[in-house]
C-alpha cells in the first residue's frame, strides 16, 4: 500500500504520523510546495494551481490514495483534484472537526487561519452541525506560518493572542488548521482556564488517516515491525524532511521510523 499527503507546508506531518501509526508497511509520499507556501493569501485560482502541482507530482509515484493535508487547499481545490485524478486515485480531504466538536455541547471555539474564519465554507459547516451550540471563531493571524518556521517565540505570541480571543467557558476547541495540530499542548496551556473542566481539542489527522483506509478498503495493522518507506517531494523533487519538521514530534517519529531515502 501506498499513501500521498500534500500540502504547502509541514502542515502534513500529523496526518502523515496518524497514518504511519495505522499502517506501519504502507509506503508515504509526502508532496510539499516551498518555493510556494503560505498558499493561505493566494487567490483561490492561484492556490488551486499549485496544489493541483503537488497533487501530480504525487500522482507520479503511484500512490493508492492521496490526503489533502491542508485546510485551505481542501475548500479551494478539493473540486478540482478530484476532477483531475479520481476514480483512478481517490483524493481525501481535511474538514475541521466541528461535527465531533459540537456533539460534546460547548461552547466550543473554531481556531483557524483569517482567510478561513468567517468564510462561507467554514460558516456552512457550524450550521450544518453545531446548530445549538454557541461557537466562537477565532482568527489565528501568522499561528501557521510560525509553526510552518519553527520559530517557538512567534508561536507564543499568535497562540496567546489567539487565546485572548476565546471565551474563558470555552470547553472545546477546534484546530481548524492542520498546522495547529504540531502545538495542540501549547494551545491547551494557553486556553485552558483555572478550576474549569479540562479542555477538549478536536484535530483532523487521526479521523483523515482513518478515512483513507476506508476508502481503501483497508483495516489498520498493528503490532508490526514498521517495514513502510518514506518519500519527500519538494516542489516536485525529492528531499527530505524540512529542518523545522524535527522541531515537532511527529516529525521526529517519522525519521526515526521510516528516516526518508
Amino acid at each position: 500500500m501506498k499513501i500521498a499527503l500534500m500540502d504547502s507546508g509541514i502542515g502534513l506531518l500529523a496526518a502523515t504520523a496518524a497514518v504511519r501509526r495505522l499502517r506501519p508497511d504502507a509506503d508515504l509520499v509526502l508532496s510539499l510546495d516551498p518555493e510556494g507556501m503560505p498558499w493561505g493569501p493566494r487567490t483561490p485560482q492561484d492556490l488551486t494551481r499549485r496544489a493541483l502541482a503537488v497533487a501530480q507530482a504525487a500522482a507520479a509515484h503511484r500512490p493508492d490514495a492521496l490526503i489533502v493535508g491542508c485546510n485551505t487547499a481542501t475548500v479551494h481545490a478539493l473540486p478540482t483534484l478530484r476532477a483531475r485524478l479520481e476514480p483512478a486515485l481517490p483524493v481525501i480531504g481535511t474538514v475541521p472537526a466541528i461535527k465531533p466538536a459540537a456533539a460534546g455541547g460547548g461552547p466550543l471555539a473554531i481556531w483557524a487561519t483569517p482567510a478561513t474564519t468567517g468564510s462561507p465554507y467554514q460558516r456552512d459547516l457550524i450550521a450544518d452541525f453545531a446548530g445549538g451550540v454557541r461557537v466562537t471563531e477565532v482568527p489565528c493571524h501568522g499561528l501557521a506560518e510560525a509553526v510552518e518556521h519553527a520559530d517557538a517565540a512567534a508561536v507564543d505570541a499568535a497562540v496567546t493572542a489567539a487565546a485572548a480571543l476565546t471565551p474563558d467557558d470555552v470547553t472545546t476547541v477546534v484546530l481548524g488548521c492542520t498546522h495547529y495540530e504540531l502545538v495542540a499542548e501549547r494551545i491547551r496551556n494557553a486556553v485552558q482556564r483555572p478550576g474549569r473542566p479540562p479542555l477538549v481539542l478536536h484535530g483532523s489527522a487521526g479521523a483523515v488517516a482513518a478515512q483513507a483506509l476506508r476508502r481503501l478498503g483497508a483495516q489498520p495493522v498493528t503490532g508490526v515491525h514498521t517495514s513502510g518507506t518514506l518519500t519527500v517531494l519538494l516542489s516536485g523533487h525529492e528531499g527530505s524532511l524540512p529542518d523545522p519538521a524535527l522541531a515537532y514530534a511527529e516529525g521526529r517519529f517519522l525519521q526515526a521510523v521510516t528516516p526518508a531515502r
